[in-house]
């Protein structure tokens, strides 16, 4: 396999497919202190839907946004649009009961047909794709999710072969779900909204947002900072860790058709844009050692051996305690600030569904999913305590530098030359810029050389 294009940078100044076949607009950086009824923290795809449908409400809100919108981890998804997220149905039966299993379900099934409303009037290469999730070891999981979806009512189908040169004890099928591109999209609905750009939230107290350029009043706050802003509140760091993982757009690749993820963690997924193969790979904890996209090229150069690399991106995501976004009141104490996060990898109709619980949240209307995706639920679940034990071993090694976050040892990624912190995913360039939150600053003076 050859390499048609090469980064020369690293980090997450590697630009995806989507930010290089789309023209975002820009809005002005605040310079004032403002006053609104409700203000959103954070412009990625689930802040902007916010936004959207509470500007269509008429409601009085603004958007604030520390660096360009949908420029970080929304420019960097592979664009699935499906309720099939992996072999989640069985678990959530398990751990929710099947009511729950089926709410989950129908919320993420309302978000497809929202976007199928909206895609219409938008050019956004929006089309209809059957999403499949298959096997390579063992054919019984595959059989407890479809046993799973039979009794929520999902018309999922199990199939003996996929078109893909991978072999396989078979796939579950999710016929009439959907792929986009979603820059474009974000950019058609961000037209007209009530935007800052470059305004940095830098503190909390009540009603009142401290940013770089004024101070915001607002009677409610919605966070959708992909992790959330303030560690005081809701613990959430306990609650989340991020997960990475690497995308290739392979050009004179074989097309496909519909979406494709492995069940296991750390293999392969497939769908086609724009003539390209996307070819996603390698998911881990941010900060634990990585392939990066070694193994999507051994991938690539073995089964496509004509193909050429066109781009490469890497992206990260909230990974909840139980499989389930948290979507709701932020904490039982902070009765007017709401938060998004924790989408698992499946932040395209989970922003939606954000977008939409949250809008009546703000509203004071009942929606049937409320309690489903309360942030207030238990977190009793076997992931805290690998959370916890993390964190530990992280506060015990005697390195540096520190993550300025919470203080976790960071570690080298020697394939994306960063500093990646393994407690809750914060990333630096190797002169220590900050690249992905939950941390707000840059390293500074205590950056190490490598």
């Amino acid at each position: 396999m050859t390499s048609e294009y090469c980064n020369k940078k690293y980090g997450d100044s590697m630009d995806s497919l989507w930010s290089n076949t789309a023209q975002m607009p820009s809005f002005e950086r605040l310079n004032r202190d403002l006053k609104t009824d409700v203000l959103i923290i954070g412009g990625g795809l689930a802040g902007l839907l916010c936004a959207y449908f509470l500007d269509r409400e008429g409601v009085d809100y603004s958007l604030v946004e520390a660096g360009r919108i949908c420029n970080s981890v929304s420019a960097r998804t592979t664009a699935k649009i499906t309720s099939q997220h992996g072999l989640i149905y069985d678990r959530l039966s398990k751990q929710f009961g099947m009511q729950n299993a089926r709410l989950y379900w129908q919320s993420q099934e309302q978000a497809l047909a929202q976007y199928r409303i909206l895609c219409r009037d938008i050019d956004c290469d929006f089309e209809e794709q059957d999403a499949y999730v298959y096997g390579t070891n063992c054919i019984r999981p595959l059989l407890d999710e479809l046993n799973a979806l039979e009794k929520m009512g999902c018309p999922a189908q199990l199939c003996d072969h996929i078109e893909l040169p991978v072999e396989t004890v078979g796939a579950i099928r999710f016929g009439n779900q959907a792929q986009f591109h979603p820059l474009k999209f974000a950019a058609n609905i961000a037209k007209g909204l009530r935007i800052y750009e470059n305004t940095k939230a830098l503190e909390f107290d009540g009603r009142n947002v401290v940013t770089d350029g004024g101070t915001i009043t607002a009677d409610k706050i919605i966070v959708t900072t992909h992790f959330p802003l303030f560690n005081k509140h809701g613990g959430y760091f306990l609650k989340l860790y991020q997960s990475r993982s690497y995308v290739m757009a392979l050009k004179n690749a074989p097309k496909i058709s519909g979406m494709y993820v492995d069940e296991a963690e750390n293999g392969f997924s497939f769908r086609t844009a724009q003539g390209l193969l996307l070819l996603g790979s390698g998911g881990h904890r941010t900060g634990k050692q990585s392939d990066g996209w070694m193994a999507a090229q051994r991938f690539a150069k073995r089964h496509y051996p004509k193909a050429q690399e066109r781009y490469r991106w890497a992206t990260q995501d909230c990974m909840s305690l139980d499989g389930m976004a948290y979507i709701g009141q932020y904490s039982e104490s902070t009765p007017n600030l709401y938060v998004a996060t924790g989408f698992n990898k499946w932040g395209m109709t989970s922003s939606m569904t954000a977008g939409m619980l949250l809008k009546d949240l703000v509203l004071e209307k009942q929606n049937p999913y409320a309690d489903l995706f309360s942030p207030a639920r238990t977190v009793l679940r076997k992931q805290l305590w690998l959370n916890l034990a993390e964190t530990a071993a992280s506060f015990l090694t005697p390195t540096t530098p520190r993550c300025p976050h919470l203080g976790c040892a960071l570690k080298w990624n020697a394939q994306e030359h960063s500093w990646d912190c393994s407690c809750h995913g914060s990333r630096f360039s190797k002169e220590g810029k900050l690249l992905n939150n939950p941390s707000t600053d840059d390293l500074g003076k205590q950056t190490r050389k490598q």
